[in-house]
């Protein structure tokens, strides 16, 4: 079974979480538009395009604010790396994200 970030990063701000209560939940674990991409549950496996997530142990900003460490973080590495020529263009999933259902 492939990790969502929240089980590779033991942030704890998913649903059911250890810190769900104090800091609530990360935007990644409950964004449902990306659910499935990469194999992971909601955005699980593409929080790079997620603004507001939980990074190094801040709420991070906007997309623009946040994707140069994104590139460089562990857990993308490792998405990357698993997925290999499957990994989504960040644009395609940014698309995916915003469009209007």
């Amino acid at each position: 079974m492939k990790l969502n970030c929240w089980e590779y990063m033991k942030c704890g701000r998913e649903p059911g979480g250890r810190h769900e209560h104090e800091k609530g939940n990360c935007p990644a674990s409950t964004e449902k538009k990306l659910d499935g991409f990469h194999g992971g549950v909601n955005s699980g496996r593409a929080c790079w395009v997620v603004a507001g997530t939980f990074c190094r142990g801040e709420v991070s900003g906007t997309f623009a604010e946040k994707i140069e460490s994104c590139l460089q973080c562990e857990f993308f590495q490792m998405v990357k790396e698993e997925e290999g020529d499957r990994l989504l263009r960040t644009v395609i999933l940014e698309d995916r994200l915003y469009r209007e259902d």
